[in-house]
């Protein structure tokens, strides 16, 4: 039986007393509670204060809990709110597209694969929910670099691997094909990722108007493309689509 960390578990413990009792606590309040020494709740508290997990009032020199444990709890709301208002969306984007569907978000410079509907067909696939993309040169990663301040932020700080021949790592080149996809209202990757694959995405939208996330459909060049560019029918459903997932979450008509 895998043993508990008994330092991790006190800590737990304390958010759980933070989150659940009076605003803020001392800490001889924390410390009775919990059955520590003053010292040993104190190195926790500290810890936990570093990360920003929790906040120390300066005048009464009470603990509350922090804003990077807030943040971590609203992002995983709203990823969570933002796959269950996109399931039927994409699986109806995916039988009438006849290829694979993505919903992905920002996270840590890159795009993190919150659901994916398989192509639907007998072919052998591979679940990617938990998969990273990069931001430069997936029509996700540039839908979200173009509508999110903060992705674009990221991706000027991020490593910009080339992939292919035809994949753009300058940042001015990068940032004409970001103009690009804020007028047009979607972006594509051609053969820019990975040979023989394209994709078209939009931005999602929540009520605020913020970008939460984007929504593509990719597949193998043949099927996707015609003449060199991405199928107008298909690149009209995945815009669609971003329109009624963002519509779910409270975004006004546009």
């Amino acid at each position: 039986m895998a043993k508990h960390i008994q330092s991790l578990e006190r800590a737990a413990a304390m958010l759980r007393l933070l989150a659940g009792g009076e605003r803020r606590l001392g800490l001889s309040d924390i410390a009775s509670a919990l059955g520590l020494a003053k010292a040993t709740a104190h190195g926790i508290l500290r810890t936990l204060q570093h990360e920003g997990f929790v906040e120390q009032d300066p005048g009464s020199g009470r603990y509350q809990l922090g804003a990077e444990l807030l943040r971590l709890g609203t992002t995983y709301l709203d990823v969570h709110e933002l796959r269950a208002r996109a399931l039927v969306w994409t699986d109806d984007l995916a039988r009438s597209g006849g290829e694979a569907v993505y919903l992905g978000v920002v996270h840590q410079q890159g795009v993190l694969i919150v659901h994916h509907v398989f192509r639907p067909d007998d072919s052998r696939q591979v679940l990617e929910v938990g998969a990273m993309q990069p931001m430069h040169s997936t029509a996700l990663g540039k839908v979200l670099t173009a509508f999110d301040p903060v992705a674009h932020a990221e991706l000027v700080e991020a490593k910009r691997e080339p992939f292919t021949s035809r994949t753009l790592v300058e940042l001015p080149e990068i940032e004409r094909v970001l103009e690009r996809t804020r007028s047009q209202g979607y972006a594509t990757d051609l053969d820019e990722t990975w040979e023989g694959v394209a994709s078209v995405a939009a931005p999602i939208f929540d009520r605020h108007r913020l970008a939460v996330g984007a929504v593509g459909i990719t597949g193998a060049v043949e099927r996707v493309c015609r003449d060199g560019d991405l199928r107008p029918e298909l690149v009209a459903a995945v815009r669609d689509t971003a329109r009624s997932v963002s519509r779910d979450l409270g975004a006004k008509p546009f």
